[in-house]
C-alpha cells in the first residue's frame, strides 16, 4: 500500500491553495486540525469528511451522487470517496467521505490518481445502466449525473462495461395530479427513499428486487397516485436526475437567482425559493439553509401556487349598484368609501365603524390597518381571525406566563424526550412541523396524544386520550392531579419561580375523579400513566392547536397546559415549552401588531392611561380609551343597528365564522361592508365595495410563524394589473381621509413598528437575514429562540386551577341532537380553500365529507359514500359519509374547505368565556340518510 507521503507526492498538481483565511496556526496546542493536500484546516466537532472539505473548500471539490443536505450520510454511490491517513506518513485507505467522520491530524486527499480512477470506473457502472439519449438531453444544472460526470471526465465514448438490461424500458408515471416519474433515469442512490423517511416520514418509496432488477416501488405498486403519498416533493428535489420529478419539473426550472420569500399557508413559516421567467412563477424549491424547513415544504406551499394569477382574481375595484357589481376606477372606489365613514361618523360617532384585519397579510399591512382604524377612524373596533381560532392561547399564556407566544422553537425537538400533542392534527395542518413531531417520536421520545380522533400522530403515540369534544379541562385536571398525588411535581422550580400554589394544589387533590373519568371517557388509569410519562421525562414539550382553544373552557385549557409544564419545570431551557401551533401563515404578527381591541400595537393595554399618552402621542391622533368590540360583538352590534360600516382585508366571514345564516344577515344590516380581497368569495358578494389585493407572491413584508420567528416576505412578480398590495389600500384610504401616511414600503413600515412595539425594537429590514429572527428582538439585534429562561415576562408564573363545566351547546341541545360533531382539516386544503380550490390541489381532495363510526352508521342505515343529512339547531347540510373508526361512538368530524357544503351554517353561537373564540369543536347534531336531491341509491 502506497504512504501517505507518496500520495502527497503524486497529488502535488491537484493541490488547492487555501484561502488566507483558512490557513491556522499549527503551534496552537488547543486547536484541533485536520489537513487537506498537506495544508492544516480547522475541524468542528462531529463534521465528516465531506462535510470537512466542502466547508473549507467550497462545494464542487469532491463529486456526489447519494449526497444530499437534508439527508442522513448514507454512503451508497462511493463517488465522493477520498484517500484518507490518519497521520503523516501512515497508511492511506480509500474512504467514502460523507460518512466518514473527520479526525484531529488526519491527511485528506480528496484528487489522487486512484481516487481519481476509482471515480471514473464508478461513473462508468452507472452510465450503462442509464439511457444515452436523455443524458444527451439533460443539463448539469439539475442533472447531477450530469454534472458529476463532467467532473471525473467520463462520457459515453470512455463506457467498457456491456450495458444494462432492464432501466430503459420502464414506464413514465403520470398517474398523480402533480408526481411525475420516469425510472429509467433512475441511478438507485436511494435519495428518493431516504427523503421519504427521513424528512417527511411518510415511508411510501422503497427499493424493491437486486441488482439489474432494483426498482422504485411508490407503496404497493408502481404508481403514486394509488400509494399514500402526501405530495410533498420531498423526493423530486432529492432526486439527482430527475426520475422523480413532478408537474412543474421544479429542479429543471430552479435558477440561482430564485427569489427567497415566506409560505402564505400555514403558521410554520416554510422559506421558499420561487423561479420566475417572463414575469411568471415557474416553480418552487425549499431552501435548504432554511432554519424553518431544511428544504422541506409540503403540497401547499411547494405546489399550490397557481391561485396567484387565476382568471378568477379580481382585478378592478368593484361597486354594488342596483344588487350588481360594477367595475370603477380607484379613485370613485376611494371617494365612495370616504364619504360613506365619514356620514357614518359624523351620523353615528366613530364606534358605529369597525374593521377585521387578516392573518394572510403582513406585519406591515396588519399594523396599517390597525392604525387607520384607531388614529383616522377614531374606535378600537378592531379585530382579526386570532379571534376565531387562537385568541385563547393569547390571554391564557399572557395571564400565567405573561407573554402569549410560544416558549420554544421548533428546533427543541431534537432535545426533547416527551411529546404531549393536545388538539392539534399537524401532520395535515402544520405538515412540516408535523414531520418533525412524527420523526421526534420514531427517533424514540414518548408522545402522548389528547385528540377525540385517532389522528395520523395518534398512530405513533405511546399513549393516545380519546377524549370526548369538549373535555380537554376534565383529562388535564386528572393528569395533573396524579401529578401532585404520586409526588411527581418539580418542587424547586414551584418554589423559586411560581406563586398561587397551594390553592391550586389543594384543589386538584380535591379532584372527584370518577366525576372526570365518566364525562371526558378517558380512563384513569390512562391519565395517571399520562401523568407518569410527562412528569418524569427529563423534557418535556407541549403542542396544541385549535381543538385546545376553540372550546367554551379554550383559555381556561390553555391555562392548564401552561400550570403542567410550571408544575414539572418544564419551561425555559431546550427540549420544553408550551408551543402553540398557529393556524395561518401571520396568526401571530397580526396580534403582535394591536389588531385586537383591547390591546395596541405590542400587546399594550389600551385603557391604561400612560399607554393611550404613549398611542397618542406617537400616532398624532385622538384615539378612544374604551376597550373595542370583538368580531362576535361586531355582528351582534350590526344586527342590532349599532354598527353601519365594516371594513373587511382579506377574510372570509361568510364561510368561516360560525352560524352562517347570523353572519349573513349582520353583513346584511351594514350601511357599508368594504372587502379587500383576491377572488369573489362568499363575504365578497355581501360587499358593497370590493377593493382588488394582492397574493403574498406580488407584495413584501414581513410575516412572524408560530416561533415568533419574523421573516422578510420578497415580492416575487409584480401584482396583477388593476390590483394593489393591501398596505397600499389601506395607505390610500388613510391619506383620502386626511391622515398623511407614506405610500407603502415594508422597510419603511418596519421602522415604524420597531418605536412602538417593544419586542420589535432591534428589528430592521436589512439585518433581518434570511432566516429571520426571533422575538423579543433586544436594540442591538439580538434576538431570543427560548423565553422565560430566568423569569417570567410577568415575574412569576402563576397557577389557576378551573373546574370543568359543561358547554351550554351540550346542555341546552342533547336530547333532540345526541351527536357532537367536531371540525377538521385535511392537507390539500386550507380553511375555506379559496386559494387552494383554484390548484390542481382540488384534483386530490374534491369534496368536503363527515366521518362517522361504523356503529353509529348502521344504526342510521348509512353506507360509506351515501349522502347524509346532519342537523343543528342552526341549519342542516348534506354531506357525503366518510364510514371510519377514527372517531368514537357518538362523534362526527367534518372538513369545511368547500362552500358548497357551508358546513358553518350548523355551528353554533357558543364561545370561549374567556376570549370569545367560537366553539367550532363541539357541535349537537343529529343526522340521517338525505333525501331529495341528494337521495341516495
Amino acid at each position: 500500500m502506497k504512504k501517505g507521503k507518496d500520495i502527497q507526492a503524486a497529488t502535488s498538481q491537484q493541490v488547492v491553495e487555501s484561502p488566507s483565511k483558512s490557513r491556522v496556526d499549527v503551534q496552537d496546542e488547543n486547536l484541533k486540525v485536520a489537513y487537506i493536500d498537506g495544508i492544516p484546516y480547522p475541524i468542528k466537532e462531529g463534521e465528516t469528511v465531506l462535510g470537512f472539505i466542502k466547508r473549507n473548500l467550497g462545494e464542487d471539490n469532491v463529486p456526489t451522487l447519494c449526497d444530499a443536505p437534508n439527508l442522513k450520510p448514507f454512503g451508497s454511490c462511493r463517488v465522493c470517496s477520498v484517500d484518507m491517513a490518519m497521520k503523516q506518513g501512515g497508511p492511506v485507505k480509500a474512504v467514502a467521505s460523507c460518512h466518514t467522520p473527520i479526525d484531529p491530524g488526519a491527511y485528506i486527499y480528496p484528487a489522487s490518481d486512484r481516487i481519481k480512477r476509482l471515480r471514473k470506473n464508478i461513473i462508468e457502472l452507472v452510465l450503462t445502466d442509464y439511457p444515452e439519449e436523455k443524458f444527451n438531453e439533460a443539463d448539469a444544472n439539475w442533472n447531477e449525473l450530469v454534472k458529476v460526470a463532467d467532473m471525473v471526465g467520463v462520457g459515453y465514448s470512455d463506457l467498457r462495461y456491456p450495458e444494462g438490461k432492464n432501466h430503459f424500458d420502464r414506464q413514465v408515471d403520470d398517474s398523480h395530479p402533480y408526481m411525475r416519474s420516469d425510472l429509467s433515469t433512475c441511478i438507485n442512490c436511494y435519495r428518493c427513499v431516504r427523503a421519504c423517511e427521513e424528512v417527511q416520514g411518510e415511508m411510501v418509496l422503497t427499493m424493491a428486487g437486486r441488482g439489474f432488477d432494483a426498482v422504485i416501488q411508490k407503496g404497493m405498486g408502481d404508481e403514486f397516485n394509488k400509494s399514500d403519498c402526501v405530495s410533498c416533493g420531498a423526493c423530486a428535489q432529492a432526486c439527482p436526475t430527475g426520475a422523480i420529478t413532478d408537474i412543474y419539473e421544479s429542479k429543471k426550472n430552479a435558477e440561482k437567482d430564485a427569489v427567497r420569500t415566506v409560505c402564505t399557508y400555514c403558521g410554520v413559516g416554510c422559506n421558499l425559493n420561487v423561479t420566475v421567467k417572463d414575469r411568471e412563477v415557474q416553480s418552487i424549491l425549499a431552501p435548504f439553509d432554511a432554519e424553518v424547513n431544511q428544504g422541506h415544504t409540503c403540497l401547499k406551499g411547494r405546489y399550490a401556487f397557481k391561485f396567484y394569477n387565476h382568471p378568477d382574481r379580481i382585478t378592478s375595484p368593484l361597486v354594488k349598484r342596483n344588487g350588481e357589481f360594477e367595475e370603477v376606477s380607484w379613485d370613485e372606489a376611494y371617494d365612495l368609501i370616504a364619504d360613506k365613514l365619514t356620514t357614518i361618523r359624523e351620523s353615528n360617532g366613530p364606534d358605529a365603524i369597525a374593521g377585521i384585519s387578516s392573518a394572510r397579510c403582513t406585519n406591515e399591512e396588519n399594523y396599517l390597518m390597525q392604525k387607520f382604524i384607531r388614529a383616522v377612524i377614531g374606535t378600537n373596533n378592531i379585530d382579526c381571525c386570532a379571534r376565531v381560532c387562537h385568541s385563547p392561547t393569547a390571554l391564557g399564556m399572557q395571564r400565567t406566563f405573561g407573554t402569549g407566544a410560544a416558549t420554544n422553537s421548533i428546533e427543541d425537538l431534537k432535545y426533547t424526550d416527551c411529546l404531549l400533542v393536545i388538539g392539534a392534527n399537524p401532520t395535515e395542518a402544520h405538515p412540516v412541523t408535523g414531520a418533525k413531531i412524527k420523526q421526534t417520536a420514531i427517533r424514540g421520545a414518548k408522545m402522548i396524544v389528547i385528540d377525540p380522533r385517532e389522528t395520523h400522530l395518534a398512530r405513533y403515540a405511546d399513549l393516545h386520550l380519546q377524549l370526548r369534544p369538549g373535555t380537554n379541562v376534565a383529562v388535564l385536571n386528572m393528569i395533573m392531579h396524579y401529578i401532585v398525588k404520586e409526588g411527581l411535581e418539580n418542587e424547586e422550580f414551584i418554589r423559586s419561580r411560581c406563586e398561587d400554589y397551594e390553592g391550586f394544589k389543594e384543589n386538584l387533590l380535591q379532584l372527584d375523579v370518577d366525576e372526570m373519568e365518566r364525562v371526558s371517557g378517558v380512563p384513569r388509569e390512562q391519565a395517571r400513566e399520562a401523568a407518569f410519562i410527562y412528569a418524569k421525562a427529563p423534557n418535556a414539550m407541549s403542542f396544541h392547536g385549535l381543538g385546545v382553544t376553540e372550546h367554551f373552557q379554550g383559555t381556561f385549557t390553555v391555562m392548564q397546559i401552561a400550570d403542567l409544564a410550571m408544575l414539572t419545570g418544564n419551561i425555559g431551557r431546550k427540549g420544553v415549552g408550551v408551543n402553540p401551533l398557529r393556524g395561518q401563515n401571520n396568526v401571530q404578527g397580526a396580534a403582535d401588531m394591536g389588531a385586537q381591541p383591547h390591546q395596541g400595537a405590542g400587546y399594550l393595554d389600551v385603557t391604561d392611561p400612560e399607554v393611550h399618552r404613549k398611542y397618542e402621542e406617537f400616532y398624532g391622533s385622538k384615539l378612544p380609551l374604551n376597550i373595542g368590540l370583538k368580531i362576535p360583538q361586531m355582528f351582534d352590534a350590526a344586527i342590532r343597528g349599532d354598527l353601519k360600516a365594516l371594513w373587511l382585508m382579506g377574510e372570509d366571514v361568510v364561510q368561516t365564522d360560525p352560524n352562517t345564516s347570523k353572519v349573513k344577515k349582520a353583513l346584511s344590516s351594514l350601511d357599508l361592508l368594504v372587502v379587500q380581497e383576491l377572488f369573489m368569495t362568499e363575504t365578497a358578494k355581501l360587499a358593497d365595495v370590493v377593493l382588488p389585493g394582492a397574493s403574498f407572491l406580488e407584495k413584501s413584508g414581513t410575516f412572524t410563524n408560530g416561533e415568533r420567528r419574523i421573516q422578510r416576505v420578497n415580492k416575487v412578480v409584480e401584482p396583477l394589473e388593476g390590483t394593489k398590495s393591501d398596505g397600499q389600500i389601506v395607505v390610500d384610504i388613510m391619506n383620502r381621509m386626511g391622515y398623511k401616511q407614506p405610500d407603502y414600503d415594508p422597510a419603511t413600515v418596519l421602522e415604524e413598528v420597531s418605536e412602538i412595539v417593544p419586542f420589535f425594537k432591534g428589528v430592521k429590514w436589512d439585518e433581518l437575514g434570511e432566516n429571520g429572527k426571533q422575538w423579543p428582538v433586544k436594540e442591538d439585534g439580538s434576538d431570543s429562540e427560548i423565553i422565560h429562561i430566568d423569569s417570567f415576562k410577568r415575574g412569576k408564573g402563576k397557577f389557576f386551577f378551573k373546574e370543568f363545566e359543561e358547554t351550554a351547546e351540550i346542555l341546552d341541545h342533547k336530547d333532540k341532537f345526541p351527536y357532537i360533531l367536531t371540525t377538521n382539516r385535511e392537507l390539500a386544503h386550507y380553511n375555506c380553500g379559496t386559494m387552494t380550490r383554484r390548484t390542481p390541489n382540488v384534483d386530490i381532495l374534491t369534496e368536503d365529507t363527515i366521518m362517522i363510526n361504523p356503529s353509529d352508521a348502521e344504526e342510521k342505515g348509512v353506507k360509506n359514500g351515501e349522502m347524509v343529512c346532519v342537523i343543528s339547531d342552526r341549519g342542516k347540510v348534506d354531506i357525503k359519509a366518510r364510514v371510519t373508526d377514527e372517531v368514537k361512538p357518538g362523534v362526527l368530524s367534518t372538513t369545511f374547505h368547500f362552500p358548497e357544503i357551508m358546513v358553518n351554517l350548523l355551528t353554533s353561537d357558543v364561545h370561549d368565556s374567556e376570549a370569545m373564540c367560537p366553539e367550532y369543536k363541539v357541535v349537537s347534531v343529529d343526522f340521517r340518510r338525505s333525501k331529495g336531491k341528494f337521495k341516495n341509491p
